[in-house]
């Protein structure tokens, strides 16, 4: 009796202490849930009038002949085939500067930027220092080497889902960037390929992470370039998803040294924004990208894949049985090309990764895409203007997937294709690297990211390992 009555005393003496107990919790829960309305308004359109929202954004293509084009920078044979302007609305046209004078505005007052460059000027300029300049050491192997399968390029034409990497370290290894002088090197390239490390049976999947563990361990006792610098002036290249688990045991490389890599999402700890290279996942192709003046594009959308993801299953869901959104899982009875080519918008939807090849895909055919892959860190993000070519969706607005392309008028849609057509060649791999190609932009994206001041060795310690 004696206890409850002094359990009573201490409760009505400490109401105040209570009080906060619920008060703290409260207030957390308070704010999160405006943390979350916040997060949804921002990224969704379910709280708005999806027509205003856009007309507030509205994109007016460029009148050529009242907006006249000011002379190139230099007469070179590569300025002047980027500078051209075809007599077709489908031309690879003007120049970045134009849109200071006629640009279209946003309701705000500010120019809206329908350049598929951020800022043109500043790439040719730089492109060009680039291919003067930039060098890269690539630790040496031979073909005796154990592992030669491993580290040294393919010697095939390289095909399939992920041959983005097999035709980098290809053509990369034969391109004038590379240098056997490590003290002229601006960066330093780690060239095991994670591709072929999982069909080899020595390694396969379960043993990538000790492979690559063993071999910065050795490259760090047998040259002086990675201790320096802890790995921050190296790089390696992967377009398996794999490789983001490739580095499990080799933790330096995924925090300090460039990741060139498919899989590259905001929302994966392991990769670093701005740091690390967004990779195109690029489906090989040599021919020419086909003539679209004849192509007639009467779907308004198309999808086509596995259902191996809760966005795909939410696509589907549904648009699966919709008369102008064709979503489709599993084999196709027409060509695939086909749809592509008979499509206004083409459907990237995320499956187990944030990328495929359907990007690539879409641009090849000039279908403008559709990105519905949450956290997505697009391919040459620092270079190219994804909101001049490209729709992006958050997944919680499938739902109002068609409402979003429909609200798009005629005028708009013609804008967009036409710098699809116009950003396409960034996105193909040659055997022979062309200007401009998937190979010069990915080594753009490391230009932008070597150091401004070199890391100089001492020859004679250099020479002591």
């Amino acid at each position: 009796m004696a206890n409850n009555s002094s359990l009573i005393l201490y409760f009505s003496r400490n109401r105040g202490l209570f009080k906060t107990f619920f008060f703290i919790p409260t207030t957390l829960a308070l704010l999160s849930t405006l943390f979350i309305l916040f997060y949804i308004s921002t990224t969704s359109h379910l709280f708005f009038n999806h027509h205003q929202r856009h007309h507030q954004h509205k994109l007016t293509p460029f009148i050529l002949k009242n907006n006249p084009l000011p002379p190139p920078l230099k007469s070179s044979p590569v300025l002047v085939s980027l500078l051209n302007v075809s007599n077709n609305s489908h031309g690879d046209g003007r120049v970045r500067n134009q849109r200071s004078v006629n640009a279209p505005m946003e309701a705000n007052g500010n120019s809206v930027n329908t350049e598929v460059f951020h800022d043109r000027d500043i790439f040719l300029e730089d492109y060009k220092q680039m291919n003067r300049s930039f060098r890269v050491y690539v630790y040496p192997h031979r073909r005796n080497d154990p592992f030669a399968n491993v580290l040294l390029p393919v010697d095939f034409e390289p095909r399939g889902n992920y041959a983005s990497e097999s035709y980098f370290k290809k053509v990369f290894m034969k391109s004038h960037f590379v240098t056997k002088d490590p003290s002229k090197a601006d960066l330093f390239f780690l060239p095991f390929s994670i591709a072929r490390m999982r069909h080899d049976r020595r390694i396969g999947t379960e043993g990538i992470p000790d492979f690559i563990s063993h071999y910065i361990f050795n490259i760090s006792q047998k040259y002086p370039y990675w201790n320096r610098t802890g790995g921050a002036d190296h790089f390696y290249v992967a377009c398996h998803s794999i490789g983001r688990s490739a580095m499990e045991k080799a933790w330096e490389v995924k925090l300090n040294a460039i990741q060139v890599v498919c899989s590259s999402s905001y929302f994966i700890s392991g990769h670093i924004a701005h740091k690390d290279v967004s990779l195109p996942q690029i489906w090989p192709r040599q021919e020419d990208p086909p003539k679209l003046g004849s192509s007639k594009r009467n779907k308004l959308a198309f999808f086509a894949g596995a259902v191996n993801s809760p966005v795909r299953e939410k696509l589907l869901q549904v648009w699966r049985n919709d008369s102008e959104i064709y979503a489709h899982s599993g084999r196709l009875k027409t060509p695939y090309a086909d749809e592509l080519l008979g499509s206004k918008f083409c459907l990237h939807v995320k499956g187990f990764e944030v990328n495929t090849a359907r990007i690539a895909d879409s641009l090849y055919y000039g279908c403008v895409p559709v990105i519905i892959a949450n956290h997505y860190d697009l391919p040459f993000g620092d270079v190219l203007n994804w909101k001049s070519f490209s729709i992006v969706v958050a997944t919680l607005d499938i739902p109002l997937l068609k409402k979003i392309l429909k609200v798009i008028s005629s005028e708009e849609y013609l804008l967009l294709q036409s710098n699809v057509l116009k950003v396409r060649k960034h996105f193909q791999w040659h055997v022979f690297p062309s200007d401009y190609d998937a190979f010069y932009m990915v080594m753009y994206e490391l230009w932008l990211r070597r150091s401004s001041v070199r890391v100089q060795w001492s020859t004679s310690l250099d020479s002591n390992w």
